[in-house]
Order: structure tokens, then C-alpha cells, then sequence
């Protein structure tokens, strides 16, 4: 059932352009332990989750992130995570140190979306998306990609569409304020 609902939201986040072939993961918390995609998966067709304890070691196969999605659980009461690529979000992430959504649903969602660094499949990271994680719902890893909490994989999916657009929308105005 779990790998349905996995399959549902990467086939809407492929839909919206937010992942590509194997970019991205996400997961979900069940009591002590978390279900993360698997390593090298495509998010429309990701398969059965790996289940991976919050303590010890992760088992073979699970996503290089294991370790974000830990340190989220571990500090916030998020209960699903998405981790997407999205192009316009990667960039903004490399102009800013946080994005401030100009637009009038970013700026009611989410009115800062920290940028926060750290070499991807790191305790550096982990720890970097787990604080950030506790200010607001969306983060931007600098350069690649965001990390989104939620009470579900709808919500989180979400915040990673909204962090998308409003990235977007922040792009376009200041490409048009300097010509």
C-alpha cells in the first residue's frame, strides 16, 4: 500500500517537473522507524520502501538521504518528507541565503524558505535540513534541491511545488528588474 502512495506523489512531482530520472526521495515515519525509497529509484515507479530504524545502521538499499530524513524525524514532528530537484529552486539556491516568496501564495505559506549547505548524503546536511526544518516547512539544500516536511506526502509535496513556484516567480522578476 505504502509503495502506491510512494508511486502516486513521484508520478505527480515527475508531472510537475520537480524530479527527474533518479533525482529525488522521500519518506514517511511509522513509530521508531521511517520507510524511504529506495537508492538509484525513479519516484513514478519507486517500489517498495526500505525500512530504516531512527537508530543504527540503515539496511542496503535505502536512499543516500537515510540520514536527512532521520535527523528531520528526530527533530520536528514532521511525519512525510520529500526531497525533489526542482530547476528553478536550485537556482535561487545559488543567489540566496534564503528566499523570501514575492508572490502572494508563497508569501502566505511560506513567507522564508531557508537555504541551508551541507555535501548531499552527510551528517553535515542532515543535521543542516533537520534545523532548517524546525523554522519552516521547505527547505533548499544549495544546489540540489529541497527537503519538504508534512503530516503527509500530500502536504510535503506541496510545499515542494509552492517552493518551486515561488523560486520561479522571484527568477523572473529579478531577470526582468535588470534588463
Amino acid at each position: 500500500m505504502l509503495d502506491q502512495e510512494f508511486g502516486r506523489i513521484g508520478r505527480r512531482l515527475f508531472a510537475e517537473g520537480l524530479v527527474g530520472a533518479t533525482f529525488g526521495n522521500m519518506s514517511v515515519r511509522e513509530g521508531e522507524s521511517l520507510q524511504v525509497t529506495r537508492t538509484g529509484c525513479c519516484l513514478d515507479e519507486p517500489g517498495m520502501p526500505v525500512k530504516v530504524p531512527l537508530a543504527g545502521e540503515a539496511p542496503a538499499g535505502a536512499s543516500s538521504e537515510y540520514r536527512v530524513h532521520r535527523a528531520v524525524y528526530l527533530g520536528t514532528g514532521y511525519r512525510a518528507i520529500v526531497h525533489a530537484h526542482p530547476v528553478h529552486a536550485v537556482a535561487a539556491s545559488l543567489l540566496h541565503d534564503a528566499v523570501e516568496p514575492i508572490d502572494s501564495e508563497g508569501k502566505m505559506l511560506c513567507p522564508l524558505i531557508p537555504v541551508v549547505a551541507g555535501k548531499p548524503g552527510t551528517d553535515e546536511l542532515a543535521d543542516a535540513v533537520a534545523e532548517g526544518l524546525a523554522r519552516a516547512p521547505v527547505v533548499i539544500a544549495r544546489g540540489h534541491g529541497t527537503f519538504a516536511g508534512g503530516v503527509t506526502l500530500d502536504e510535503a509535496c506541496l510545499y515542494t511545488s509552492l517552493a518551486e513556484h515561488a523560486c520561479h516567480v522571484l527568477l523572473l522578476v529579478e531577470a526582468h528588474r535588470r534588463r
